[in-house]
């Protein structure tokens, strides 16, 4: 069970470098990025497979991890946030449950592609409340963003 748990962490983790390297990010957020999501989507399993909390949870929970950390990545490096949120989330976008969606429907199962609807709004939206989550608790730690008065 544990070496699962590694091989996933370790799958997510290339996944979400190759994703990078496809946005063409910095080589130099290639690693933090992969870190993200890498431990991001270890955290999604566990909750999802292991603690059974449903998918709207554990999605939402890694989506907040993901802003917490790309935040602090950006801060850190000096790097715009989403150089970091958007390479850890390729691991939870509905793919295929988008794709069995409309397979179904092309097929006239109706009632089958409602249900894999459901599923993909669920996550979508799991994923972006987690995201506005991780960014108000990150304000609520670092304070918000002071621009320089540009009326001087």
């Amino acid at each position: 069970m544990i070496t699962k748990a590694i091989l996933q962490a370790v799958f997510a983790y290339v996944a979400t470098i190759c994703f990078g390297v496809l946005l063409n990010i910095p080589p130099r957020a290639y690693h933090v990025a992969g870190m993200i999501g890498g431990f991001s989507w270890l955290v999604y399993w566990e909750i999802y497979y292991h603690l059974h909390w449903g998918l709207a949870v554990s999605n939402m929970i890694a989506a907040i991890l993901i802003g917490i950390f790309a935040m602090v990545a950006a801060r850190h490096q000096k790097c715009p946030t989403i150089i970091y949120t958007v390479p850890s989330l390729v691991t939870f976008v509905p793919g295929g449950q988008a794709y069995k969606m409309v397979r179904n429907f092309v097929v006239g199962n109706n009632g089958q592609s409602l249900i894999f609807l459901y599923q993909v709004m669920v996550i979508a939206g799991a994923i972006t409340l987690g995201l506005g989550i991780g960014e108000m608790i990150n304000r609520l730690l670092y304070g918000p963003k002071k621009l320089p008065n540009r009326h001087n």
